[in-house]
Order: structure tokens, then sequence, then C-alpha cells
């Protein structure tokens, strides 16, 4: 059997607000509370359960693979937002998109801080 990530936790002071911010963003839907969790599916079946924490929330890094079709409607839909973007995970390049291996990338926040990552190319699959 191969490996594969099936899920992840993410922590959130509101879990429903959070999954919805990422669902709106990524064009996708959240999906019905299971158990403590909300869930947002990805289209390759890994889902980001969303559960409330009234500690204080660790940034975590979640990167999407996307196509260049869906890197427009996703980053229009960052700009549309107000959202504050970057092109490093520094946050070091605010107002601008990274075109790494050939392909381009953006970084943004969701409400907790966590850094979330759209990219067209894998790291390490073309030229800088």
């Amino acid at each position: 059997m191969a490996v594969e990530l099936n899920h992840t936790i993410v922590a959130a002071h509101d879990k429903h607000t959070s999954a919805q911010f990422l669902a709106d963003i990524l064009g996708l839907e959240v999906r019905p509370e299971y158990g403590p969790f909300v869930p947002v599916e990805i289209q390759n079946g890994v889902t980001l359960d969303f559960l409330d924490t009234t500690e204080a929330v660790a940034p975590q890094h979640y990167a999407f693979l996307v196509s260049e079709d869906d890197f427009d409607s996703i980053f229009g839909r960052i700009r549309n937002a107000g959202l504050t973007y970057w092109a490093d995970p520094f946050h070091h390049r605010p107002g601008e998109i990274n075109h790494r291996d050939g392909g381009r990338g953006a970084y943004f926040e969701d409400p907790n801080g966590h850094n979330m990552e759209i990219i067209t190319r894998p790291y390490g699959s073309g030229e800088d």
C-alpha cells in the first residue's frame, strides 16, 4: 500500500469561520461537521479538519498545488478580499508573486495566522 496523507488538523479560534475562509478563497466547499471537526476537502481527497482551540494558535504552513487557471481565480479572490499577499514565506516581498520553477506562487494568511501558499509548479520541478 502506498502511503498517502489523508487529513491534518488545523487549529482555529473559530473553526467554522476558518474553514469557510479557506473554502471561499480556494473555491471549495465546507463539508458537514464530523465530530469536533469542520472539514474542507481538497480535490486529491486530503481533508483539512478545522478544530476549535482556546489556546494560542501556532501558525502552520499549508501549500496548495493548483493549475494556472485556478491560480488566476484564487489570486483574484485573494485580491478581491483585500488580503495582503507575499512572494515569499517570510513575508519580505508584499504585493508580489513569485515565479519559482517556471510557475507562479503566492502566500497569504488565514484568520489564525496560518501561512497559506498557492503554487502552480511543485518545488524542484523546473528552473528558478
